[in-house]
């Protein structure tokens, strides 16, 4: 679906529910199915979670997950340890282009019988599920923390638990620390301490449990973006979202701290957010980030400096090669359309300042990637935009479009 987008109105004002965290969704769907006793309530409605839930609900020997590269790295985790089973965890193309050799490497160290059925390192994988003896693993640090995750989970449900040992600088921490404060909420016993983690085996209580998930912070990411956009339209803001806390277990929170150097307020009243614009504020020539912890932000960054004309250094994105396109070069083409002067590495971000007015009309390609449709998308407060295959946000955000027009986003599909 080609959608034109583009804001004509005299307000971006509005309220908005979110729904809930896929990160913490796929998560709590894991435990959900390896601990009884457990009630998710607010359950992510994005594809990625329904494909998780259908995952674990399947009896089949195939098992598509399609683009959801959670679930991929979960599920292996998962599968491995479910004894007598067998399974073909499969995905689509560019599924099966995503390395997954860190983790199928520490699942054979622990004893799991994974293995590849096309090209080695990546899906589809052949997993018979088998009783893991083995309780220390050592791996990478500086990768995905979705391996660190599979396994953190993975390791309750063994019979000794599970001690594993990171080597080198870790990445993307609080994803880590949502994983170890969901234990600790279930009442599994889990510490992190330096380098290592220790998982003690199941739950430390078989009281019933229910857990709320708080709604995505990177979901939140283009709301942030909208209203630090409006300041050049000179249009009335507020945007309330909703629902949120303080004290969230996810890493993209951070977007409080990141979006107030934009001129971005964050005002909490009970579980709801609401954005407005800072008065008599002056934006910065350029901004300087590590997204180390925070990965899946920096497309909405980007392109939120791109349409206020100024320049940014985005550092920690040696994750984004491996999302569902490559983000940076991704970026890097769709920015160059727009009239942006912009520089990527393997690892880094570099948007020059801008003067001229942005390039109108441009067809911006999405690469099946749902976060470059909805980074882009408020760029139209600047100029009017052609997203290309506009439903690919049901990844992760299925009533996008709807939310956006409740703020005088027009939209019309062309083809």
């Amino acid at each position: 679906m080609l959608l034109k987008v583009q804001h004509t109105a005299a307000t971006t004002s509005g309220e908005i529910q979110i729904t809930g965290s896929k990160s913490e969704t796929n998560r709590l769907l894991i435990l959900q199915a390896l601990f009884d006793g457990i009630t998710v309530k607010n359950i992510s409605n994005s594809d990625d979670a329904a494909v998780m839930q259908k995952a674990i609900a399947s009896t089949d020997s195939e098992v598509d997950i399609y683009h959801a590269g959670t679930a991929m790295r979960f599920l292996t985790a998962y599968f491995s340890i479910q004894e007598g089973r067998e399974t073909l965890l499969t995905g689509s193309e560019r599924m099966q282009q995503r390395p997954m050799a860190i983790l199928v490497e520490a699942l054979q160290t622990l004893g799991a019988q994974v293995s590849y059925v096309k090209n080695v390192g990546f899906p589809p994988l052949k997993i018979t599920g088998s009783k893991l003896i083995k309780e220390e693993v050592t791996l990478k640090a500086n990768v995905s923390s979705q391996y660190i995750s599979a396994l953190m989970m993975m390791g309750a449900a063994l019979e000794k638990g599970l001690t594993i040992h990171l080597d080198g600088k870790i990445t993307s921490v609080p994803y880590i620390n949502m994983t170890l404060a969901l234990l600790h909420q279930l009442d599994i016993d889990a510490t992190f301490i330096g380098q290592t983690i220790n998982i003690k085996p199941g739950r430390t209580s078989s009281a019933p449990r229910e857990i709320t998930v708080e709604s995505d912070w990177s979901s939140a990411s283009y709301f942030y973006s909208i209203v630090a956009l409006s300041r050049k339209r000179d249009v009335n803001t507020s945007i309330t979202i909703s629902s949120y806390k303080e004290d969230s277990l996810q890493g993209d929170a951070v977007l409080q701290d990141i979006y107030k150097q934009l001129g971005v307020i964050s005002t909490f009243n009970g579980d709801t957010l609401t954005l407005s614009l800072a008065k008599d504020f002056k934006l910065p020539e350029t901004i300087t980030l590590d997204l180390a912890n925070a990965p899946d932000i920096a497309q909405t960054i980007a392109v939120t400096c791109l349409g206020l004309g100024l320049g940014c250094h985005l550092t920690g994105l040696h994750t984004l090669k491996i999302k569902e396109t490559d983000r940076l070069e991704a970026l890097r083409e769709e920015i160059t359309k727009l009239g942006g002067g912009i520089m990527v590495t393997d690892t880094d971000l570099t948007l020059l300042p801008q003067e001229a007015a942005l390039n109108d009309n441009i067809t911006i390609a999405t690469y099946h990637d749902h976060r470059m449709a909805m980074a882009f998308a408020p760029l139209a407060l600047a100029v009017p935009l052609l997203i290309d295959d506009a439903g690919v946000v049901s990844k992760s955000f299925p009533d996008f479009w709807k939310d956006l027009e409740t703020l005088g986003f027009g939209q019309e599909i062309i083809g």
